[in-house]
């Protein structure tokens, strides 16, 4: 079996649009949660959001390009040409039949479908784009991303609600690890700041409405939390056979070693309140990466920011590390993102990378009094220097999926 290292990464996130920015903003305790911008927000009840923001798709893409995709496929397609650049690949010394995308979005191209349905109903079937649907569908941050690279391996797009970065990743990983690719483009991305997802989640009382102190909204595991803050953005890996990326004398910035997915089997929205499937999942990561718990440096959790979301992740890495759970860091990069639903996996699939690599694990930001039921070290305020060699991702999602990623600081 084929050793899996990553040698590039592509990010456009609310803490900035470039790897650089983003960890920075991240290694600082910086949020980047504000008032929403890009509609008017008076009549909802939460008006607050991760917005990526200095994002100029027409000056990037062209405008006849850009207006072929919703902003979701432009936001993959951005972060995938960056890791691509940032790897060092060079399309002409890759085998393309032996390339491959694996990039999913929990809800594809929301706003498209809001913009056209508008016109179906202010003036007629007509007026409706024929793009409609090749915008819409969640398949195509893959496609467009296979399209410009000319990819012709496998492409795949996952749908597994907020999950999907990590299977994406995972399932990317396995197919290079048993010889079914060389180099695979991996990740995920989601534009859902919209209004329907807005009021359709706010309805169902998932979002904080902490609207007069914003950067405050997002508090992973506080007494106080009142819900997850809604956000947007895209990341990607470059992950390749360590033998491809040693032939090339590639830079390599860590190495993925398991990958675990499960399903909780218990509710549409709601989290098994036990944490079950978390644990099968991260269970099932470290067993396939040869790891025990007490090896693990640190953890990147899931921690939206919602009451049993944060309690039910808690119980499973109690249930998994026993007392090493008392000893090992876990951190919270939705406290400064906000929850990018489907692109929230890469994005910390990103910062675990750069964590293990700088030996710094960013903090959970707003966590003021810890919730009775949460009693972990979850690196309250402020960044840690740490000797990080193991840590482990958590992404979990809608309708139970969860899936979960082991990386380690690459080592010869």
């Amino acid at each position: 079996m084929e050793r899996v290292v990553i040698t590039g990464m592509g990010v456009i996130s609310p803490l900035g649009n470039t790897v650089e920015q983003f960890w920075s903003r991240l290694a600082a305790g910086e949020s980047g949660i504000a008032p929403i911008t890009s509609f008017d927000t008076a009549h909802f009840s939460t008006r607050i959001a991760g917005e990526v923001r200095e994002f100029d798709p027409e000056a990037r893409f062209g405008r006849k390009e850009a207006r072929r995709m919703d902003r979701f496929s432009q936001f993959a397609l951005a972060a995938a040409e960056d890791a691509w650049a940032h790897s060092g690949l060079q399309l002409d010394k890759v085998n393309r039949e032996r390339l491959g995308v694996y990039v999913g979005s929990g809800v594809g191209g929301i706003q498209t479908l809001m913009d056209q349905g508008e016109l179906l109903r202010s003036r007629g079937p007509g007026r409706v784009s024929p793009t409609l649907i090749p915008m819409l569908i969640s398949n195509m941050a893959a496609a467009v991303i296979s399209i410009k690279l000319g990819a012709l391996g496998p492409t795949l797009s996952p749908v597994t609600a907020c999950s999907i970065g990590n299977t994406a990743i995972g399932e990317a990983f396995r197919l290079i690890r048993y010889g079914g690719a060389d180099v695979m483009i991996a990740g995920g991305s989601e534009a859902a700041v919209t209004e329907i997802a807005l009021a359709s989640f706010g309805n169902a009382t998932a979002l904080s409405s902490r609207n007069d102190k914003p950067q405050e909204a997002s508090r992973p595991f506080d007494r106080s939390r009142d819900g997850f803050v809604i956000a947007e953005g895209g990341a990607i890996v470059i992950l390749e056979s360590l033998s491809h990326a040693l032939a090339r004398d590639a830079v390599i910035y860590g190495e993925i070693t398991g990958y675990g997915a499960s399903s909780d089997a218990y509710h549409m929205v709601a989290t098994h309140p036990e944490g079950i499937g978390a644990y099968q999942a991260m269970k099932q990561a470290l067993n396939e990466a040869g790891v025990t718990p007490g090896e693990v440096d640190v953890i990147s959790a899931h921690a939206t920011s919602t009451i049993v979301g944060d309690r039910s992740e808690t119980l499973a890495i109690k249930k998994l590390f026993g007392e090493q759970a008392y000893r090992v860091p876990v951190t919270a990069n939705k406290s400064m993102t906000g929850h990018a639903l489907g692109a929230s996996g890469g994005l910390e699939a990103v910062a675990l990378l750069l964590s293990l690599q700088h030996g710094l694990i960013p903090p959970t930001i707003n966590l003021e009094q810890a919730d009775e039921e949460c009693d972990l070290d979850y690196v309250p305020d402020r960044a840690r220097e740490a000797e990080l060699r193991i840590g482990i991702s958590n992404s979990f999602g809608f309708g139970g999926h969860n899936a979960v990623i082991v990386l380690r600081r690459y080592e010869d």
